[in-house]
């Protein structure tokens, strides 16, 4: 009998693609081998977002995609959890998981493979209390790895679908994330990020400790050489973590803190929970703590009512705050959210022009910050071929550099010398 085939498709954040890989494992468990999105196979897994419209739309193109092939079709993640019935009317659709039960997908593709109907199995995803284990995974053909620790969120800023995606907040319990981490480690891996919904709240709903205490805990008990911390909102981001990441070189230097709007009326209307005066003095606090650190954030522009004032005050914060990279997104409605009822939505126009303007300041900064450290010696994790001789790799402090590397040393950290400027990368000489 030939071997099951699956096939995965992700979009979206780092955290759906860490779920892509459990469910691979799941899969490769149970006797499938898992293929390309774009080979025949038996089972087409669609793992989707729902952040943006655009992200909805390009889920829907996958599963047509998928369902013209003729295997079974299967669509989960973000947008399977918050439109199931819109998911369950495309054509060729046969099952429907949310953003619970995934450590069932397996029985589940069984049974909608013996049924004649479309299987729907999406729970209430507020009723969640516990951290979903999926699969142990233990990545194949990455430079870096990444480790779930947390999930949900309890923010509910007012443009923002994902508490209503993910539910509330849930810690994964310490022990599993030390075992998966030093998993990796004796694989190889060098780096290993952590990721989830909202890791600033890791251990808030009760448990053994907080994120600085499961940080210095990763740092003493595994053997891994660089840790990364995700995203971490403003009013989750405390002195004793800072603390943590000055006295453990293994912490990198980076913090990605997400801004959204520099101007304080949009940030009490998305209901951001801080103002920009809060946000400076906490980037001051980060500085004290770690002076050379790489401080990288999101802005979202064209925000239902934010006039020219307002934009120009969010462009002025922004040149001040001396940010490493910006990651910059027009604003995009979504349906059951406070803003997206909003009468005065700013026009696509203005959005594009607005975003153009960021990008552009955003590559200002980025040259600010990575100047200061021309002719310092890095160590680089060498992450994918470039062109010419030349390979990509990352620096702890989040610099992009370019630097001559050999396939076999792809994942591993190379010592160089900063010399100069490649477009938007650093050139690296090895030593």
């Amino acid at each position: 009998m030939a071997e099951r085939t699956v096939a995965f498709a992700t979009l979206g954040c780092k955290t759906n693609q860490y779920e892509s890989e459990a469910m691979a494992s799941l899969f490769r468990q149970a006797g499938y081998q898992v293929v390309d999105f774009e080979q025949p196979a038996d089972v087409y897994i669609i793992n989707t977002c729902s952040v943006t419209h655009l992200s909805n739309r390009k889920s829907r193109q996958l599963i047509r995609r998928a369902a013209r092939r003729g295997g079974l079709v299967v669509v989960t993640g973000c947008y399977a959890q918050t439109a199931p019935g819109e998911v369950l009317a495309i054509e060729g659709v046969d099952l429907v998981v949310g953003t619970r039960d995934r450590q069932q997908l397996v029985q589940l593709v069984e049974e909608a493979r013996a049924g004649t109907e479309p299987l729907a199995r999406v729970e209430n995803i507020m009723e969640a209390a516990a951290f979903e284990e999926i699969a142990p995974v233990l990545e194949e053909g990455r430079a870096r790895a990444f480790v779930k620790i947390q999930e949900g969120c309890n923010n509910f800023c007012s443009y923002c679908i994902i508490p209503y995606a993910r539910g509330p907040q849930r810690s994964r319990e310490p022990a599993r994330v030390l075992a998966e981490i030093q998993a990796l480690v004796e694989r190889g891996y060098q780096e290993v990020v952590l990721t989830g919904i909202c890791i600033g709240a890791y251990g808030r709903e009760g448990g053994e400790g907080d994120l600085a205490w499961l940080v210095e805990k990763i740092c003493r008990e595994t053997g891994i050489r660089r840790l990364r911390l995700g995203s971490i909102e403003p009013t989750n981001l405390t002195p004793a973590l800072l603390e943590i990441m000055a006295d453990y070189p293994q912490v990198c230097p980076h913090l990605h803190i997400p801004l959204q709007s520099g101007c304080d009326v949009t940030l009490r209307e998305m209901n951001r929970h801080y103002s920009t005066y809060e946000y400076a003095r906490l980037l001051g606090v980060v500085r004290e703590f770690l002076p050379q650190a790489a401080i990288t954030t999101d802005v979202i522009v064209g925000f239902p009512g934010e006039s020219g004032e307002h934009f120009a005050a969010t462009k002025d914060f922004i040149s001040q705050m001396g940010f490493a990279r910006l990651h910059v997104f027009p604003y995009s409605p979504r349906q059951g959210t406070p803003a997206a009822e909003r009468t005065d939505q700013v026009p696509a126009a203005v959005k594009e022009k607005r975003v153009k303007e960021l990008n552009q300041l955003g590559r200002q900064l980025a040259r600010n910050y990575g100047q200061r450290f021309l002719e310092t010696i890095q160590a680089v994790l060498v992450e994918q071929e470039y062109k010419d001789g030349f390979w990509e790799g990352l620096t702890a402090n989040y610099l992009r550099v370019l630097l001559p590397a050999r396939p076999e040393e792809r994942g591993q950290l190379i010592s160089v010398r900063l010399i100069g400027w490649r477009g938007d990368y650093l050139v690296g000489e090895r030593l």
